[in-house]
């Protein structure tokens, strides 16, 4: 079916941004499938369906292993965003099989459970360090002073980036994250660009230096990978570190502070944890599906498809919203509820499929470390003002959160 004008879904307006919830259950109502002009796009937003097309190998990240843009109806991207194209579409996430196999094979050798498992006690030290200064502050920004440095800094340590170089990472990573956002505009394609030039270069003199002189971390296992199936371009090898990076913090960054902000909106939950720490899985699985990092994930139609009825040809993209699918009542009872001990939670945050997040394990390990830190150093940690949401729709997250431990 197609969206009305009155749509509540959208994605520019900052009240929606601010909570997208209550148009998801909108969107539930008008039927399964919902067309979406302003992006040309197909919205899904039960969970049956998310759950389901993200198995489909009808859809794909991408359509050029199949066809080229005159065959599937899309215009060439504009020249000026190549740099932005070459570095993303090099990448995993926006491979399908078999190259996408090849280099997951490759790189799924760096997050097995006993690799997770070794990071354990370099994760949980740097989140209590982390926490132990934010503490001796009296308090400050949750998210710089804990949230973001934590994830950078063990995705950096994985893949072997000095120390010295890790403040470029964020800002990097958040020029190119723009350009994920629906319809973005050309500023935001030019910043993105030139980020995509600096992080490359910055990665093609890391890579050149590992190839001289190895050590014991994920580029220089890249490079000395033997196996010539397996063997990775050194454009590959640069999209793969760049993507493990942006994707290895992005989410934990947002899922921590979004976390703590529902947690303090709702002080008898927050109560409920502090009393019982036994509740930190369940917590962080909960937190994770009340307030979704990522809302929305977009796939191209490689074969006609139908969702009720209505048939979605091939060219078409769909975007499923993970948000919504999150907070369906036919899955989840009473989803607008923060509840942590809820134990069947079925959440897809970390999408499924060919392309469930890699990073998943480490990132639980890491958003369990820092909640954990926080509630054994900081028991009174307390909001000191409300935060201001940034007005990304797709990467959902907090500009900031001001704390204090009293």
């Amino acid at each position: 079916m197609s969206g009305p004008v009155d749509l509540a879904f959208d994605p520019w307006d900052p009240a929606f941004v601010a909570d997208p919830y209550p148009a998801y259950a909108e969107l539930r109502a008008r039927g399964r499938v919902v067309r979406y002009e302003p992006t040309d796009q197909w919205l899904v937003p039960h969970h049956a369906d998310v759950s389901a097309l993200l198995r489909d190998r009808r859809l794909g990240r991408t359509y050029q292993h199949r066809f080229s843009h005159e065959e599937f109806g899309r215009s060439e991207p504009p020249a000026a965003h190549e740099p932005f194209r070459t570095l993303n579409d090099h990448g995993m996430l926006d491979l399908e099989p078999p190259d996408h196999t090849r280099i997951r094979r490759l790189v799924s050798k760096a997050f097995t459970p006993r690799t997770v498992e070794r990071l354990k006690p370099y994760v949980r030290g740097l989140a209590d360090e982390l926490v132990g200064g934010l503490v001796r502050d009296g308090g400050g920004d949750l998210l710089t002073d804990v949230a973001e440095p934590l994830p950078v800094a063990v995705i950096a340590e994985m893949l072997g980036i000095p120390e010295a170089d890790r403040g470029q990472l964020r800002p990097w990573s958040a020029a190119i994250c723009g350009m994920y956002e629906l319809n973005p505009s050309e500023d935001t394609a030019a910043r993105a660009v030139r980020a995509s030039v600096e992080f490359s270069e910055y990665l093609r003199e890391l890579i050149a230096e590992r190839r001289r002189r190895p050590g014991d971390d994920l580029i220089s296992g890249l490079i000395a990978a033997h196996d010539e199936d397996d063997r990775l371009t050194e454009q590959e090898m640069i999209s793969t570190a760049v993507l493990l990076l942006n994707a290895g913090h992005e989410a934990t960054v947002n899922a921590t502070v979004n976390g703590w902000w529902a947690l303090f909106r709702n002080p008898a939950q927050l109560a409920a944890l502090r009393a019982d720490h036994s509740l930190i899985p369940t917590a962080i699985e909960e937190l994770m599906r009340y307030d979704t990092p990522l809302q929305l994930f977009e796939r191209w139609v490689l074969d006609d498809i139908e969702i009720d009825g209505t048939v979605i040809p091939r060219g078409a993209e769909i975007a499923m919203l993970f948000g919504s699918a999150n907070h369906d009542p036919a899955v989840f009872p009473d989803p607008t509820r923060l509840d942590l001990a809820r134990a069947d939670n079925p959440h897809i945050s970390f999408s499924a499929g060919i392309h469930y997040c890699i990073g998943a394990p480490l990132a639980r390990l890491e958003l369990t470390a820092s909640m954990t830190a926080l509630l054994n150093r900081a028991p009174t940690l307390a909001l000191a003002k409300d935060p201001a949401r940034k007005p990304n729709f797709v990467i959902r997250g907090l500009e900031r959160l001001s704390v204090e431990v009293r």
